[in-house]
């Protein structure tokens, strides 16, 4: 059962439960319990489930370890503690892990040194950055706080040795919750737990950011009591684990406010548009003694760095970059420049969106939309970080629709209206991984092994059948894939039901190999034997044939890819379809597109019944509350939208033709994000293909997407057709032969170990990998269109990639008429078109021109109205 925790226990009834040498040095060092340590401590202390939901600086990082450290410090006194592992934290940065070791190294120092003696309590980390020797030193005496990442866990719970030394764990604490159930780690975790489980029984500790819904991490957390079978709610049955959940994500004060460095994003000049942007980041930067800016790619972050000490001398030696492709050296002098108050100002892409101890920060600076409120929230809870300090947040906006998304970002963060976290489930890859590994502790039998998979939240709705035809896999069933060289990986007597491990190798093959995170490469760019340059592979995954893109100040045509080398033929009489920064670009929310297109449709309402311009604004600043330029800008974009064109909103999908040489271009204001506009568009362009025999020209933004084709085209049969069609194996025939899908089955063969990435000491390279995948794809075809391994790879890439839930819900609101499709010819796109248009071509039009572009293009849509 979950229970929501709303009663705290007071400072009595939580110093009763401390030894005196903890209870001492909490009150020398603190002067009060925060919320989450109010509380969580007593349910901690009592070995309950829980789930502790709060911001940066709360306190919960401490909830969960002290009622530990108590225990520990007890058994320490009666010397009583065992060579065993008490506690094991798994974080999902090595960095963080490497935090919390400091962060509780220094209170077991201050307790010994107020004690006079030394406690005996260990505590290690062990990542793959761990040396072998000290590993052999864990093996003899292990930490009684394991400190690990889920990779490096699952392979100790492999470890022949190491892991008996897991039969006496009492706790796991699993911080960042909500990074890790958001992707195959956490599905890959929640198996680990589970194999745990089987070992000792112990009490889980969730620690997450501002995150929902509560309940569904809650159950991922804990997952399914044994023996209890899930059934429709209800019936008033619950099969999950109890779990307190306590809910602190709003216990601090938060100072939000989206700024506009103009207020005409159309009509102004680039030069003062930059101008305007810098002078309010360097303003903003000046009133505070240290700021985070957070963008959304690193070339952005590295271009802002660049730009402030270019205009203003004064940051040469105070500000710093901070993002994934720097060396982890750098990184970490950042980090640790930032903490020592050596920075007045470090500028981050995503990389320090995660609890890493930065010190303090007074002000969190996000430069354009991060996308989705939760992210907003999180990035903005890296300031104030003591428990009483207000957590303070600027959104500086760079665009018209970049302003409509942060003000209803906003609101809806004020109105602590968050999104769903996506829980990926039933990843079939991570299962015949995890079999593997679970077969290394000795045979099993396939019931049993089915009640322990189906026990955690991720494969709680595994079918029997997918079960079985993962063991068909594992057991070498396939023949024809050891022609391949893939063989049999266990055994599985269908008779008895009993499945163990095959093979000398199996534990070496397990412990080189395992994890879910796919290793990447970059991709050689190539026209005929010419290179061209590289791109990353996530940009690849985003290409479709005949796609452009720009290069080295070049326009390519995507022709096709052999391995991770791709064939280009130069296109400069063609526009670009696909901006080179695409692939790093955060998607839109589903939710959050909900919200704006419900905005939309109270301004429509508004315009519709003549409301004066005076009354729009007061009603744009009552509800967004923004500053006097956000408002003007705002009004003005919607009031050419609706002068010039029609409004699109929550219950009206605009669509809108017009005509740019010999092609015609289909604009679909489909404000849903990105996930579900790259499935819809998909699926679309395929039908139109099939019934026109023609290439479409697809482009996709989280504002809507358009297509482009030369000739006469029946876009809204087509759209009609789709709304007949099945929408999952519309897109299923739409996928086969693509990059992305290509991609994702070499990830999903390495991680179910088709494709072994490390093999007697060799490692294979990206290249190789791909190689096979794309040998073993074509086999498996053949073989079996549903073979569980390219099942998975088809769900990854329309459940986790995509958002086929949600198109599915679009396409059944047009069914339902509850969405009104209403075309539109125009001869020139109108401004809410402008800026999908405008996304598509922003890789050759220079920053500088593409304000001159967009003016324009309102002139002539003024001439031609």
């Amino acid at each position: 059962m979950l229970i929501r925790q709303t009663e705290s226990f007071s400072d009595a009834e939580i110093f009763a439960l401390l030894h005196p040498l903890v209870r001492q040095w909490f009150t020398e060092k603190f002067s009060a319990f925060s919320p989450p340590q109010r509380f969580a401590i007593p349910h901690i202390h009592n070995r309950k489930n829980c789930l502790i939901s709060a911001p940066t600086g709360s306190g919960k990082t401490l909830a969960a370890f002290l009622a530990i450290i108590n225990e520990l410090v007890q058994l320490a006194s009666r010397n009583a503690l065992e060579d065993q592992i008490y506690c094991v934290y798994i974080s999902p940065l090595k960095a963080l892990g490497n935090d919390i070791e400091r962060n509780l190294e220094e209170p077991l120092r201050e307790m010994e040194a107020l004690a006079g003696q030394k406690l005996g309590i260990r505590i290690d980390v062990r990542t793959g950055d761990t040396s072998a020797e000290k590993r052999q030193r864990m093996l003899k005496k292990p930490p009684h706080i394991l400190i690990t990442t889920p990779e490096s866990f699952a392979i100790a719970l492999s470890a022949k040795q190491f892991s008996n030394y897991f039969s006496y764990v009492r706790w796991v604490i699993v911080d960042e919750v909500h990074a890790l159930a958001e992707n195959k780690r956490g599905a890959h975790l929640a198996l680990s737990l589970e194999r745990l489980q089987e070992l000792s029984d112990f009490a889980r500790i969730g620690l997450s950011a501002t995150v929902s819904p509560l309940d569904e991490v809650a159950r991922f957390l804990v997952g399914r009591r044994y023996g209890q079978v899930l059934t429709p709610l209800g019936d008033g049955s619950d099969p999950w684990r109890d779990c307190i959940i306590i809910d602190a994500r709003f216990e601090k004060k938060i100072d939000l406010q989206v700024l506009s460095p103009v207020d005409d994003f159309v009509h102004c000049s680039f030069e003062e548009l930059n101008a305007n942007l810098y002078a309010l980041l360097d303003d903003l930067i000046q009133q505070h003694r240290s700021t985070l800016i957070f963008t959304n790619t690193r070339a952005l972050t590295e271009r802002v760095v660049h730009t402030l000490k270019e205009k203003f001398p004064h940051y040469v030696e105070v500000i710093g970059a901070h993002h994934s492709s720097l060396s982890k050296e750098l990184r970490l002098d950042i980090e640790r420049r930032l903490k020592n108050g050596e920075l007045k100002v470090v500028v981050s892409s995503t990389s320090l969106e995660l609890g890493i101890d930065i010190g303090y920060v007074d002000l969190v600076i996000l430069l354009g939309s991060p996308k989705s409120v939760t992210r907003a929230l999180q990035r903005v809870g890296r300031s104030g970080h003591k428990l009483h300090d207000t957590i303070k947040g600027r959104v500086v906006v760079t665009d018209q629709d970049d302003l409509v998304e942060c003000a209803v970002m906003m609101r809806s963060a004020l109105r602590h209206k968050l999104e769903k976290l996506h829980i990926p489930k039933n990843c079939l890859d991570v299962l015949a991984q995890q079999i593997f590994g679970i077969l290394l502790d000795g045979p099993t039998y396939a019931d049993d092994l089915y009640e322990l998979v189906t026990r955690s939240y991720n494969f709680a709705e595994l079918s029997r059948e997918h079960f079985e035809k993962v063991l068909e896999y594992l057991a070498g069933e396939y023949t024809d894939l050891e022609d391949r060289h893939v063989y049999a990986k266990i055994y599985y007597d269908r008779e008895t039901g009993q499945i163990r491990a095959r093979g000398r190798l199996a534990r070496v093959l397990y412990m080189t190999n395992v994890g879910t995170i796919p290793d990447e490469s970059y991709i050689i760019v190539k026209a005929g034997d010419k290179r061209i340059g590289q791109i990353e592979e996530g940009f690849l995954e985003m290409l479709r044939k005949h796609d452009t893109f720009v290069l080295g100040g070049e326009i390519y045509k995507f022709k096709f890819s052999r391995g991770m080398t791709i064939q280009v033929e130069s296109a400069q009489e063609e526009r670009a379809t696909v901006p080179s920064w695409f692939s790093e670009m955060l998607p839109l929310s589903f939710e959050l597109a909900i919200e704006i297109q419900e905005f939309r449709l109270s301004l429509y309402e508004l315009f519709a019944n003549r409301a004066s311009p005076e009354a729009i604004k007061t009603y744009i600043r009552e509800q967004l509350g923004l500053d006097p330029r956000g408002v003007e800008s705002l009004y003005r974009y919607f009031a050419e939208q609706h002068r010039y064109s029609r409004l699109p909103h929550r219950r009206k999908l605009l669509i809108e033709f017009y005509t740019e040489g010999p092609k015609t271009i289909v604009i679909f204001h489909a404000l849903f994000g990105r996930r579900v506009n790259d499935a819809l568009s998909r699926a679309l362009a395929y039908l139109i293909a099939r019934r026109e025999d023609k290439d479409i020209e697809i482009a996709v933004t989280d504002h809507g997407f358009y297509l482009a084709y030369e000739g006469s085209v029946k876009v809204m049969e087509a759209f009609d057709l789709l709304k007949e069609r099945d929408l999952r194996e519309v897109l299923r025939d739409a996928l086969r032969d693509t990059e992305i899908l290509r991609r994702r089955f070499r990830h999903c063969a390495t991680r179910a170990f088709m494709i072994l990435r490390s093999y007697k000491g060799q490692r294979k390279s990206v290249g190789r990998q791909q190689m096979k995948a794309y040998i073993l794809q074509n086999a498996v075809e053949r073989m079996d269109e549903y073979f569980p391994i390219l099942t998975e790879t088809y769900r990854e890439v329309m459940e986790d990639a995509m958002d086929i839930e949600n198109a599915q819900r679009v396409i059944d609101e047009i069914r339902s008429g509850q969405i009104e499709l209403e075309g539109l010819v125009s001869p020139s796109p109108s401004p809410f078109a402008l800026q999908i248009v405008m996304h598509a071509r922003s890789d050759i039009i220079k920053v500088e021109d593409r304000q001159k572009f967009l003016q324009k293009m309102y002139e002539r849509l003024k001439m031609m109205r």
